[in-house]
């Protein structure tokens, strides 16, 4: 007897994501939007990690939970950089050379110029999204912010939080 799993991705909570243009630090535009949309991101305790090539990739993650209006949101940077060292042998009068190779990597790749993403789950479907976009783009610093269709994500995965 065999079994068939059939794996449905509308189980996955329905979810809004906005992609921002902002060369700010993180933890300033968590300021910013704590400041222009009455939220309070607080930084997650652990980042949002991957492993690759034996490298550590850490997103800095914020988080906030509305409990009035039922809302869940994530600010997470798109960018992340490591610095990997590489030991060159050499001989003569420096035994050892270091060189530094810095490396980029994307939340998603697919969506390399935006900075930011902010991810809202909604337990009632009932995002005000234009009030809350033209509320971001009413920040100075933000350059631009714009939801983004789901659908068209290939690295979904990534944005899996929890």
């Amino acid at each position: 007897m065999h079994h068939k799993l059939i794996l449905d991705e509308d189980l996955d909570e329905p979810f809004t994501l906005i992609a921002i243009h902002c060369s700010e630090e993180d933890y300033k535009l968590a300021y910013l939007l704590n400041q222009h949309l009455g939220t309070a991101f607080r930084r997650k305790k652990a980042d949002l990690d991957f492993s690759s090539n034996g490298l550590e990739i850490k997103f800095p993650l914020y988080d906030f939970e509305d409990k009035k209006k039922h809302f869940h949101y994530y600010l997470v940077a798109n960018s992340c950089h490591s610095v990997e060292e590489n030991l060159l042998n050499s001989s003569g009068l420096f035994a050892a050379l270091v060189s530094d190779k810095a490396t980029t990597h994307f939340l998603l790749p697919e969506f390399k110029n935006v900075d930011y993403f902010l991810k809202v789950y909604s337990e009632n479907d009932i995002l005000p999204l234009r009030k809350l976009l033209a509320e971001i783009n009413e920040i100075k610093q933000v350059i631009s912010a714009y939801s983004v269709e789901v659908e068209n994500i290939k690295s979904k995965n990534n944005l899996i939080f929890d």
